[in-house]
């Protein structure tokens, strides 16, 4: 075995600081909760401002322009000058925008606290995703998994804490629940002081160890653009299972909200479970056998489900939430493998993207619904996973 200085650093680099990851995907399920408080009072919103769908859109497309297209410019700005406290100083921009729509009685002062909760997201996202892969050393698909797992449990979490408070106490009551970012504030603050004594220092041993098998720039780059393809099928569908099934079912089949409720939580809590089994399964049998599974294997599923009885949906549903979900671990560190060290920009590309167009799918998702049918939904999404196929494309790495 190799004692020298080096080896030995590369061996400390690629142990899991588990509880790092821990406190970083609590941080995401905060992160994510407060994000999703803004889509789930809009019907306050609009019934106190007297806001018309349209300026509803416009507030979400400056929560998604913000919270989106700095993503990767973050991430950029963190790989060349690594700042331990970005994290932290991040959750202000969030608790900024949660007290200032806590208090907008004027649709400005609504699209500025749309766009000051986007930035907090799109500080977080890029540099919680660096810490991380600093963190998972060899376990990435594992820290991946986690990291993300937190997310989705705030993003569910956000609609509840929606009914239960600010139903109740109204719109000002955004005040109260900004708290919850001076809470994240202060984990990520110790959490910062691990980047700045130890994060660094590993994630800069285990980039040099990958640049000494790196790909060439063109092959990388070509991987990164069909991984972004990946994403792209994944997010619309996605968001047309998460948008439009519920009408989907109650249309096609004539249940009720209830039923139709329950087959969209079973749906998403597929998607929960495949989240966090993707990353580890990615790091044990090679990242690009779970995408070919997550992308194409769902196709014969998407195609039958427009076509079988209730029953079959909700299993076929569940089998493709689970197996969907399970690509996008694995996707984002395939792609920072590719490309050592730039994690943080990256990071901010994918989840920005990811984030971008689901927005911007489910708005064409609606619009051909008004225009074809709820069945046309499904009946286009359900050749999406098709995309899939250009996994054969994807360049050649050492654990494929």
């Amino acid at each position: 075995m190799d004692s020298s200085p080096a080896a030995t650093s590369v061996r400390h680099a690629t142990d899991t600081v588990m509880p790092v990851i821990v406190a970083v995907a609590v941080c995401h399920c905060l992160n994510d909760m407060m994000q999703a408080l803004l889509p789930a009072i809009y019907p306050t919103l609009k019934a106190q401002l007297g806001l018309n769908f349209t300026q509803i859109g416009l507030v979400t497309l400056t929560y998604q322009i913000t919270g989106s297209i700095l993503q990767p410019l973050v991430g950029l700005y963190a790989d060349r000058r690594p700042t331990p406290l970005a994290l932290p100083g991040g959750t202000l921009f969030t608790l900024s925008g949660l007290v200032v729509l806590s208090m907008a009685h004027h649709y400005a002062l609504l699209l500025v606290g749309a766009s000051l909760l986007g930035m907090g997201s799109s500080v977080f996202h890029p540099e919680s995703s660096r810490v991380v892969r600093m963190a998972a050393g060899a376990r990435a698909g594992l820290g991946q998994s986690l990291f993300q797992v937190g997310g989705n449990a705030g993003s569910a979490l956000g609609p509840l804490i929606a009914a239960i408070v600010v139903v109740r106490w109204g719109q000002g009551s955004l005040a109260m629940l900004s708290l919850l970012a001076l809470l994240s504030c202060a984990i990520l603050w110790n959490v910062g002081q691990w980047y700045r004594h130890h994060g660094i220092t590993r994630l800069n041993t285990v980039r040099k160890a990958q640049a000494e098998q790196a790909l060439p720039r063109g092959e990388a780059r070509k991987g990164i653009f069909i991984l972004l393809a990946m994403v792209f099928s994944k997010y619309v569908y996605l968001a047309s299972i998460t948008s439009y099934l519920t009408f989907y079912l109650i249309h096609h089949f004539g249940v009720g909200v209830g039923t139709a409720q329950l087959h969209l939580f079973a749906f998403l809590a597929a998607v929960a479970v495949g989240t966090f089994a993707g990353g580890p399964v990615g790091d044990r049998i090679g990242r690009k056998y779970v995408i070919w599974a997550s992308i194409l294997g769902i196709l014969p599923f998407t195609l039958l489900l427009p076509h079988v009885s209730l029953m079959w949906g909700g299993v076929l549903s569940v089998v493709i939430g689970f197996l969907l979900a399970s690509a996008f671990p694995a996707i984002v560190v395939y792609a920072q493998e590719l490309m050592p060290g730039k994690v943080g920009m990256v990071s901010g590309l994918f989840f920005g993207f990811a984030f971008g167009v689901g927005g911007i799918g489910a708005g064409v998702l609606g619009w051909i619904a008004d225009a074809f049918g709820i069945d046309a939904v499904f009946g286009l999404c359900s050749v999406l996973p098709a995309i899939g196929l250009l996994a054969a494309w994807l360049p050649k790495k050492s654990d494929n």
